[in-house]
């Protein structure tokens, strides 16, 4: 095995990056299993004892989710009902001992096309925050993530903090996730939304995203243009169509093929759009 270093503080963890490269180690479900019957021989960061990765934070432009966060704690706690898509994305992460230790920082820089956590929070307009010894930046997650299993993310740098700005009183969200089963089960195509209305109903701006249907996942644009501006009704359901989805770019794979999950996800769309116009 190589050199193990546990940081206690982020001043710590930078200054150590910025001298030699480490893989990053958090709650290790991805780690590990990625390294099943071969020797551990890289240098390895454990940033599970640096506090400032910890905690859930109200802010004046909206929340802060520390780095190291689990998908258990973001499960479990007190947010605005348009985290709801979060919400619901933690619970279909694994089994509980997987929420109880994956991190949310973790899923993202893993970056699998069928990632959970990520459809919810593009949704949610989330930006990922980075620290290194030469300061902080701040990237909207649609570019942090820039393909399978690659990223933005520098060699000397840490993700400290997932940001999701406030939203109106009466925003709502959903994340529906096809599997083969219910449980313990890798996405065969999954879809996040989020409306954000005025107090009649009518729909201000909206965010439709599906995942494990390209490299990325992505928002439908045109879903989202034609359904600003009416009022939220399950009825809206039946508009979805084949030009909704045109950026998604599915693959056959033993999970399903490509035309499979181009069905699945329009499905996941409707039963969403019904959900929320019902909350």
């Amino acid at each position: 095995m190589g050199n193990y270093l546990r940081p206690g503080s982020l001043s710590e963890a930078t200054e150590a990056l910025s001298a030699r490269r480490f893989s990053i180690l958090a709650g290790g479900t991805d780690f590990f299993p990625a390294r099943v019957g071969n020797a551990v021989d890289e240098d390895i960061l454990d940033v599970t004892s640096i506090p400032e990765l910890r905690g859930i934070s109200e802010e004046e432009a909206g929340w802060r989710i520390g780095a190291a966060v689990t998908w258990s704690e973001v499960a479990q706690a007190s947010l605005p009902r348009y985290f709801a898509c979060l919400q619901l994305a933690a619970r279909e992460i694994g089994g509980v001992q997987i929420q109880n230790a994956g991190t949310l920082a973790g899923n993202l820089c893993n970056a699998s096309p069928a990632a959970d956590g990520v459809p919810a929070l593009l949704a949610l307009d989330a930006r990922v925050e980075l620290a290194s010894k030469g300061g902080r930046r701040e990237l909207p997650l649609s570019r942090f993530i820039t393909g399978s299993r690659q990223t933005a993310r520098s060699a000397d740098e840490i993700v400290t903090a997932v940001r999701v700005p406030r939203r109106g009183p009466h925003a709502r969200s959903a994340f529906l996730k096809l599997g083969a089963r219910k449980y313990l089960v890798i996405s065969i195509a999954m879809a996040a939304a989020l409306v954000d209305c005025d107090a009649d109903g009518r729909i201000e701006g909206c965010a439709f995203v599906v995942g494990a249907c390209t490299p990325v996942a992505v928002r439908l644009p045109a879903l989202e243009a034609r359904l600003t501006g009416t009022t939220l009704a399950a009825g809206l359901a039946e508009g979805v169509s084949v030009e909704d989805l045109a950026p998604l770019a599915p693959i056959d794979d033993v999970r399903g093929s490509a035309a499979y999950r181009l069905d699945a996800a329009s499905t996941l769309l409707r039963r969403l759009i019904v959900a929320l116009a019902h909350e």
